[in-house]
């Protein structure tokens, strides 16, 4: 099951697509959103993460780098395959660990597994790993 902030989280990307007239929303709409998710928040500030900074290029990025995405006729936002698999991963592995509830915490672990991805390099760019966020997840939750 989702939690309530996570599920907020996931329609909040789904707006900020919209805003953009972005047809999909994709990993990096997710991240953007993430930055205002309040368990995605404490983990990225416990692994000194920038968020303003993070947020800005994130901004950066889709308004200047995504204008493939735009489509001023747009109906409805379609998340990507890469979107909902991050996702379905973090359901998967917050189960299997024994957790009732997904949140925004376990999403930003689930991003690394796409290595090829723009969110990751953006959270790379903040010296930020997946270890370092399992590790404070695992010290903190």
């Amino acid at each position: 099951m989702l939690s309530k902030k996570l599920e907020e989280s996931l329609h909040k990307a789904l707006s900020i697509a919209m805003e953009l007239r972005h047809e999909y929303a994709t990993l990096e709409h997710l991240l953007l959103a993430l930055t205002e998710d309040e368990d995605a928040q404490r983990v990225l500030y416990g692994c000194n993460v920038k968020i303003e900074k993070l947020k800005n290029n994130i901004e950066k990025f889709l308004k200047n780098d995504m204008s493939a995405l735009v489509n001023n006729n747009i109906i409805e936002i379609r998340p990507t395959s890469v979107f909902e698999r991050v996702i379905h991963r973090a359901v998967i592995h917050a189960h299997s660990s024994g957790k009732q509830e997904v949140n925004g915490a376990n999403v930003l672990t689930e991003i690394f597994s796409e290595r090829d991805s723009y969110s990751v390099c953006f959270l790379h760019e903040q010296n930020i790993t997946c270890i370092d966020i399992v590790n404070f997840i695992s010290n903190s939750y």
